[in-house]
């Protein structure tokens, strides 16, 4: 649990499983991370592994997951966060695309795919964002025709989470260019299916293990029953489930800053400069204050929030705010933890270089800054 305020959002059976994860991480993620970031991707042993612990899937229900609720997400969601673990997919896997599928798919779409995905077998991804349509969907140029008891699907996508290790993607398509944002469809495919490609693994700054990609569509033959809920409603299903997605990153940055607060407290404790330890200059220990008081505001948002989206009743505005607010605290605060690490946070041995780089993108995915500025401004 934190080590700022006691939190009350968690019941006992979320702090067994955070037991349970911890331990996993222990055994099958913190020794092997660096070696990951370095190959630039998580093998698919160690999905196979999380599946058969129960740590996929989370808080869909028996077969199609793990029986729990978004508190067993969060809690998964806080340790990759407190590890810094941040190759592994698991929560774009278990509480993105799993719960698309889950609210908009048939029993037959349900059972062909959401078993195994909670079993590791299957490792799913969501294909939005275009080289030209980023946060602005009703732009995407991937189309889908109907011919008969097919879909041809035509296009590209990149910055895929997940994207070389897919098994299962979930495709943002024009079914009806002409209608623009109410032609969007959403499509399932498959890995294997004829004319589905991958193709480089994309190099970024930060998130170094987790593979990114970009996918081809050229004249894939979907089957018709491979799409999610109606035709022409897939942007009105990712706009009811954003504000999940939102969230996810939102929990995500709140636990990265508490963790790395600690580590600098630490290490400020220990490291020695001019006859004394950093932590006895003032302008280190306000710094450090300042850090304190931030984060337990920003924890309660969080928990807060958290506690609506458990009754279903976070509204997109509020995710926005909390993924907002969230991920500037977090860029803000990593960068003053990392100059309080001097030369040292500049070392990949000391996390926090890694955390600082990785948690740029946090302003980025999910709907950027200037988007959730706008959600916001629409509601004043």
């Amino acid at each position: 649990m934190s080590d700022l305020i006691p939190r009350s959002i968690f019941r006992e059976d979320h702090e067994q499983f955070r037991a349970q994860v911890r331990r996993f991480f222990e055994r099958e993620v913190v020794p092997f991370h660096a070696e990951w970031e370095r190959q630039g991707i998580v093998p698919k042993a160690v999905w196979r592994k999380a599946g058969r612990e129960g740590l996929l899937n989370t808080m869909l229900p028996e077969p199609y997951g793990g029986g729990g609720d978004f508190g067993h997400a969060a809690v998964l969601i806080e340790e990759i966060a407190r590890t810094g673990a941040s190759g592994l997919g698991f929560p774009l896997h278990s509480d993105i695309v799993a719960p698309y599928i889950y609210a908009y798919g048939t029993k037959a779409q349900k059972d062909r795919w959401l078993p195994r995905m909670a079993a590791g077998e299957l490792i799913g991804a969501i294909a939005m964002t275009e080289p030209g349509a980023g946060s602005d969907l009703k732009s995407v140029r991937t189309t889908a025709r109907r011919e008969g008891d097919h879909y041809i699907l035509n296009g590209s996508k990149t910055f895929i989470t997940n994207g070389m290790n897919s098994e299962v993607v979930i495709v943002v398509a024009k079914t009806a260019p002409e209608l623009g944002a109410k032609g969007v469809s959403l499509l399932v495919v498959e890995e294997g299916m004829p004319g589905f490609s991958k193709g480089r693994k994309l190099e970024k700054i930060g998130l170094l293990a987790q593979d990114t990609a970009e996918l081809f569509f050229d004249n894939v033959k979907v089957p018709a029953d491979h799409l999610l809920g109606e035709e022409n409603m897939g942007f009105k299903y990712l706009m009811h489930e954003l504000a999940q997605e939102r969230l996810v990153v939102a929990v995500r940055a709140a636990m990265s800053v508490e963790a790395f607060l600690q580590k600098t407290i630490a290490y400020t404790r220990e490291r020695r400069a001019f006859g004394q330890t950093v932590f006895e200059f003032q302008n280190t220990r306000f710094k450090l204050a300042e850090a304190k008081a931030q984060i337990t505001m920003l924890r309660v948002f969080v928990d807060d929030c958290m506690a609506l989206h458990m009754k279903r009743e976070l509204s997109p505005e509020r995710a926005a705010m909390v993924k907002l607010n969230a991920t500037t605290l977090q860029n803000r605060l990593l960068d003053d933890f990392l100059q309080l690490h001097g030369g040292y946070g500049y070392m990949t041995e000391y996390q926090v270089g890694r955390a600082w780089t990785d948690a740029r993108v946090g302003r980025i995915y999910g709907g950027s800054d200037e988007i959730m500025k706008e959600i916001i401004a629409r509601t004043l």
